[in-house]
């Protein structure tokens, strides 16, 4: 496995244990902002619809892309992980990009789910670096393991124009979209700047991934 697959591997498992596996966490009650209580109603919608045994795995797997699209904004995230390669490439290796990296978001949210069953996420606060811009600051927490310290994880929610997204995640104090573009651009490095390329590893991790195999 390259260093850009197992770091960008490592860091989509650990965001889909903070993004939708949180059955216990806390309520809109005890959410102190509209961010608090937007991360937290939002969790549950997701893993309702997951856990739902009654949907067959087609129905399961469209409505769960209708809430990822609703909690996440992924073209801003698609936009800002391909980073400064975007200012060079053409229109149609940027939509090959856009489309290749939405998949692939989604299957590793779908694929990982069941690897952090029992994990519960508690809100610990949250605050307003620019205006429009609220950090959400919560805890993972193992059920099964209580010795351990809880993982620290922040969501980053952005107002667009009314509307609320979350448009990154930090696990122990690293921010996923910031990493993912960091590995983007050695991958493109390593790659004579082949967009083609990152675009062809990202559909066989998809491919992999959607066949219940591991991301690698």
């Amino acid at each position: 496995m390259s260093k850009f697959s197992s770091i960008f591997v490592w860091l989509r498992r650990a965001a889909l244990g903070v993004l939708l596996l949180s059955p216990a966490m806390a309520g809109p009650a005890m959410a102190a902002s509209p961010a608090e209580s937007f991360v937290s109603v939002n969790i549950d919608k997701g893993l309702q619809i997951l856990n739902n045994r009654g949907l067959g795995a087609a129905d399961r797997s469209a409505q769960f892309k209708t809430f990822l699209e609703g909690l996440t904004d992924i073209n801003r995230v698609s936009k800002f992980t391909l980073g400064a390669a975007r200012h060079s490439a053409s229109p149609s290796d940027i939509a090959a990009f856009d489309a290749s990296f939405r998949q692939y978001a989604e299957a590793v949210y779908q694929s990982r789910l069941s690897q952090y069953t029992g994990q519960t996420l508690r809100v610990t606060g949250s605050s307003e670096p620019n205006p429009g811009d609220t950090i959400v600051k919560t805890q993972m927490i193992d059920p099964s393991d209580s010795g351990q310290q809880p993982l620290e994880v922040d969501f980053r929610v952005a107002n667009e124009s009314g509307r609320l997204v979350v448009i990154d995640v930090s696990v122990a104090g690293v921010w996923l979209s910031i990493e993912e573009r960091d590995q983007f651009s050695a991958f493109l490095s390593q790659h004579n700047g082949s967009i083609p390329a990152l675009v062809q590893h990202l559909n066989q991790l998809t491919v992999q991934l959607r066949n219940g195999g591991p991301a690698k």
